[in-house]
Parts: structure tokens; sequence; C-alpha cells
């Protein structure tokens, strides 16, 4: 048996979870309609044009404007910058990509049977970010 990675003396020990996870946008606007409109995430709050949180379980999505806690260059347009996996039902991965459809979001590939037990469907949002819609199979 291998011994734990890490200082177990460290106060980082403590981190139990992801509480939120914050997407530095170079679009807001078209970034918020996707979230909202395609995706119907729910609004958690705003605290400003260039703060938006979206409730999702006990986590929270933010779309953010660089420049209030990171003043980094953003990637090129059309790169990831992250990939988000949204776990669902099987049979919601199908109607997921039935309503990307209808709100004509290309898909990277089509909801597929992968061999290590996912029922996968791979899109992008506005600013080429990677989504992921799955369910265990």
């Amino acid at each position: 048996m291998e011994p734990p990675l890490g200082d177990p003396s460290s106060p980082f020990r403590a981190i139990r979870a992801i509480d939120y996870t914050v997407i530095f946008v170079r679009d807001m606007v078209a970034m918020r309609r996707f979230y909202e409109e395609v995706l119907a995430f729910p609004v958690l709050r705003e605290l400003s044009a260039n703060w938006i949180e979206y409730g999702l379980g006990p986590n929270t999505l933010a779309l953010a404007k660089p420049g209030r806690t990171a003043t980094d260059a953003p990637v090129p347009h059309r790169s990831a910058s992250l990939q988000l996996a949204f776990k669902v039902s099987a049979a919601e991965v199908d109607a997921c990509a039935d309503e990307l459809a209808r709100h004509s979001v290309a898909l990277l590939s089509p909801p597929t049977n992968q061999s290590f037990g996912h029922r996968t469907l791979f899109f992008r949002d506005p600013d080429g970010n990677l989504l992921e819609v799955y369910a265990e199979i």
C-alpha cells in the first residue's frame, strides 16, 4: 500500500469540495444567453454586470469578466480553457442533445456510449469552452 500523498499536517487537507467554479468570459452577453437560455441554469445572484452566479445543486458556477480576481490575458478565441462535465440520467443525455439542436448548438460528438461506462455528449459554449453532459451506464 502506498503512503498518502501530501503533507498530512497541511491546512489544505481540510478542503472537501469545490465550492464554486469561475469561467472568465470574453463575451458576457453571449455567455449569459447560452447558460441562461440554452442550458437553462438558474441565476443564483448577479453581483455586477461582470459577475453572474448560477446555482447547480450544492455548487455555484460563476461567469466573470477578468479583472476582479485575475488579470490574465484570455486564451485565443475558440480555444478551450476548461472542460465542465454535467451529470444527468442516460435518457437525459439524449434529451439534452435534442435541446441543443433546437438552439442550433453544434455538437462535437452526439450521444455516445463509451467503453468506460459513460454515455457522453460534447459541445462548446460561445467562448469555446468544452462542455460535457454524461450519464453512468
